[in-house]
């Protein structure tokens, strides 16, 4: 079976515990993940082949990262390592809610020095899907190489995904995220946003509509727009509608998203689904469905649990949850 494959970073998120008494020192978990490494996680968990490609440095953080990558069933054959930086780190503090706020500890990091010659052309051929998201596009050298892996990736004739992922404290302070980020929402077929990045997209604009106008304009088929247990919007160029999102107590909205974009891709695959043939699947309205409500189940489990790699649902699991509320 074709493979998803994850570009992009891999990183340490230290997650902030509860203190037990005032006054004594806060204490960080350490957890392995970073957008498109949960995303690849999400898809093998789920029983698809999945490939994460990126650089990691060669310091305990990154061996960390990469053997978390293996033991969770991801290819890690087209991983590249650097002594040049170091792990990107990411602070995560959880309101009551289990919302997060992050500090982030990059640039410099390790992922951001994967450079064009480092792709591998096996990791196309092998790809039924090229899936990124923004945080590599925060520098113009990773935002090429990104549009690039992507570019190959169509020529290979596989699908392209991107979630925007916003992470505004990622990018300089001079630099509006945009115009990069609408070169990358044009070269993907398939489009993850959360309504906040949606608005984000339309304040320029003037309202979503004009959003979905210039999504239509590139090469974006299909469109998912999340709002934490809100209802999940769809649109496609022909329509749209909503899939109600599950109800669940909220541990930790970490890796919601990527379960849902792994949920979404790894269903895709196993379907079969290339770019060639995605207009027509398209067009199947209770396909569609079903493969978006197995991916709101995938989010809903994630979001039980801490961490982003050990939130990641297996099949069996998403399966029973389904079961449950059918």
């Amino acid at each position: 079976m074709p493979s998803v494959v994850c570009f992009g970073e891999a990183l340490v998120d230290l997650l902030a515990e509860p203190s037990m008494q005032a006054g004594a020192p806060q204490r960080f978990v350490r957890y392995a993940g970073g957008a498109p490494a949960n995303v690849a996680v999400a898809v093998a968990r789920l029983g698809a082949p999945a490939v994460f490609v990126g650089m990691l440095a060669e310091d305990s953080f990154g061996d960390f990262l990469r053997e978390s990558l293996r033991a969770a069933g991801v290819s890690t054959e087209h991983v590249v390592r650097t002594r040049a930086a170091h792990t990107a780190l990411a602070f995560v503090s959880l309101d009551a809610k289990g919302e997060r706020q992050f500090s982030f500890y990059r640039p410099p990091a390790a992922d951001l020095l994967f450079r064009s010659h480092h792709f591998h052309g096996a990791c196309f051929a092998e790809a039924a899907v090229f899936h990124a998201c923004s945080n590599s596009l925060t520098e113009a050298a990773i935002a090429e190489v990104t549009l690039e892996g992507m570019r190959r990736a169509q020529t290979a004739g596989a699908l392209v995904s991107f979630d925007m992922n916003l992470r505004l404290n990622l990018w300089p302070e001079s630099t509006d995220p945009r115009p990069r980020i609408w070169q990358a929402l044009h070269a993907a077929e398939l489009v993850k946003l959360s309504a906040t990045e949606l608005a984000f997209l339309a304040e320029p604009l003037g309202d979503e509509a004009a959003v979905f106008d210039n999504l239509w304009r590139g090469r974006t088929q299909w469109v998912w727009v999340t709002d934490a247990d809100a209802p999940i919007r769809h649109f496609t160029r022909s329509g749209n509608g909503t899939l109600p999102a599950f109800a669940v107590r909220t541990v930790n909205a970490t890796a919601a998203g990527d379960a849902f974009v792994g949920g979404v891709l790894s269903w895709l695959v196993k379907d079969n689904v290339r770019a060639a043939s995605l207009t027509e699947w398209l067009a199947d309205a209770t396909r569609m469905r079903n493969a978006l409500r197995f991916a709101a189940a995938c989010g809903a489990l994630a979001v039980a649990r801490h961490g982003a790699f050990e939130a990641m649902p297996s099949l069996s699991e998403v399966e029973r949850f389904l079961d449950a509320h059918s």
